[in-house]
């Protein structure tokens, strides 16, 4: 026994120091807490790459959009909601997922640039008005709905489905919680863009009628202008696409019936843009003249299905939070009223929180800074020190993963092509009071191709405003309690 002792005493001492050596030359990856792991099924997404390209132009679902039925709505007034690639006459079709890709996030820049111009002027106390006179040529209770998937077009955009009117015109609209004006085209067009249902004719409609320059609805609006009277509106959007019109009352019925008389509402006849295969847009933002606004609701929400889905969601108004939704506060910008902002804590990969001061979140007492939830903005845009971290951290956690190039917006990316699926390190979004929002893998490892090349769905921004894109909002019902201040994440919940 004694002979023995040396021996296992020198075999302990080389374990420890094999041990020592295996934690040094693992000490830069990173840590995962148990349960911080997420599966992303590569074959699948893969697959919806070439299912959204190969897609007919007007799938099944939609063909009877307007039979479809909603079950066990939780409020009386919902609409459903669909992707922009299910839309029929929805332009010009991409030859791959990877022009698709490069289209969308071009678009979607465009978009964030729009968002983050509005709050520079805003926080400077510069009118939009004052930079942009409208001078173009104008001759020539509860409410749910269905939500669409826009990415075919490139856009990143859903859309829901209204009758407009007396008797009903049914019309496909753009939903943007960006935005507070709603409008749609209307003949006579001096310059109206390809739409997927009849473009709407005032004439037909009795409840059709304008809106006068003294009005409260005409006053409030950020560009305008008066003629014989009557009032007449400008709205412009980051790409370059624009509405000006006649500014009307009018009634907007939503599902089997339910309907709001009144709502003052774009009539455009000179419209032009990338919103091809929709009518219009549904203004959902906080302001005065929004939808949820004009028709006093308590609350909405609404649950985005994924990008390259052809299935249908729903849009709802004044429907009860979730019993176990993930709530946070609803912040508002005294300087914008259009935008809705979210108390964030912090951000976690795999179990571990990242090391940034909590005010990279949060909005100071002029209105910079602070985190927005946008319906229409894809990929979710961080200030760059904490998009910096975020990204060293989550490729600490995925060494294991062969790199690629980077694509577009987006620098960290991996060549999954041989696999079925991946471990990755849990995304999670925190909120005050310990709450927390875990993330589902497919919701921030994109695919940019029909290859295999994955990208980290995150992008940085010089500006300091953050914003939650729908693209990490998928699959979620996201809702606005407007009278509670509440923001609540619902995952599973379309």
């Amino acid at each position: 026994m004694a002979e023995a002792l040396p021996l296992l005493l020198c075999c302990c001492y080389c374990s420890l120091l094999a041990s020592f050596f295996t934690l040094s030359s693992s000490s830069r990856t990173l840590p995962i807490s148990p349960g911080g792991t997420a599966t992303l099924n590569v074959a699948a997404s893969i697959e919806d790459t070439l299912d959204s390209i190969s897609r007919h132009q007007t799938p099944p679902e939609l063909q009877a959009a307007d039979q479809l039925s909603i079950q066990n709505p939780s409020s009386s007034l919902t609409l459903q909601l669909f992707p922009r690639s299910s839309l029929p006459k929805s332009g010009r079709r991409h030859g791959d997922y990877r022009s698709l890709i490069l289209s969308r996030l071009e678009r979607d820049s465009a978009r964030v640039n729009s968002l983050h111009a509005r709050l520079d002027l805003a926080l400077n106390g510069i009118k939009v008005s004052d930079l942009q006179p409208l001078n173009r040529d104008l001759e020539a209770e509860a409410l749910e709905g269905p939500v669409v998937s826009g990415t075919s077009q490139g856009s990143g955009e859903y859309f829901t489905r209204v009758g407009v009117g007396q008797p009903p015109s049914q019309q496909y609209v753009v939903l943007d919680t960006g935005s507070d004006v709603s409008w749609l085209q209307c003949e006579p067009c001096a310059d109206c863009y390809q739409q997927s249902d009849p473009v709407f004719r005032p004439s037909s409609s009795s409840s059709y009628s304008r809106l006068s320059c003294g009005t409260a609805q005409c006053k409030a609006l950020d560009v305008s202008e008066c003629r014989a009277g009557m009032c007449l509106y400008e709205v412009s959007y980051g790409d370059g696409s624009y509405t000006v019109g006649d500014f009307v009352r009018e009634r907007i019925t939503f599902g089997e019936g339910a309907s709001v008389d009144g709502v003052a509402i774009g009539c455009g006849h000179n419209n032009e843009g990338l919103f091809v295969g929709a009518a219009g847009l549904l203004g959902l933002g906080g302001g005065k003249l929004s939808f949820p606004s004009q028709i006093n609701s308590s609350s909405f929400s609404y649950c985005l299905v994924d990008r390259n889905s052809k299935a249908a969601s729903t849009l709802e108004f004044n429907s009860p939070l979730p019993p176990d939704a993930v709530t946070a506060p609803l912040l508002r910008n005294r300087q914008l009223d259009t935008f809705y902002y979210v108390a964030m804590s912090g951000i976690s990969v795999g179990g571990q929180m990242l090391s940034v001061p909590p005010s990279a979140f949060r909005m100071d007492e002029s209105g910079n800074g602070g985190v927005i939830v946008d319906s229409g903005t894809a990929v979710s845009r961080l200030q760059t020190e904490v998009y910096s971290a975020l990204r060293d951290a989550y490729l600490s956690g995925t060494q294991h993963l062969p790199p690629a190039n980077g694509v577009a917006l987006f620098d960290t990316c991996y060549n999954l092509a041989s696999m079925s699926s991946v471990e990755v390190p849990t995304v999670a979004l925190h909120f005050p009071e310990g709450r927390r929002m875990p993330l589902p893998a497919k919701n921030y490892m994109i695919p940019v191709d029909s290859s295999g090349t994955f990208c980290f769905g995150f992008a940085p921004t010089t500006s300091s405003l953050s914003i939650i894109g729908n693209v990490q909002q998928q699959g979620t019902r996201v809702a606005f309690d407007l009278a509670n201040n509440l923001v609540a994440f619902s995952p599973n919940k379309c």
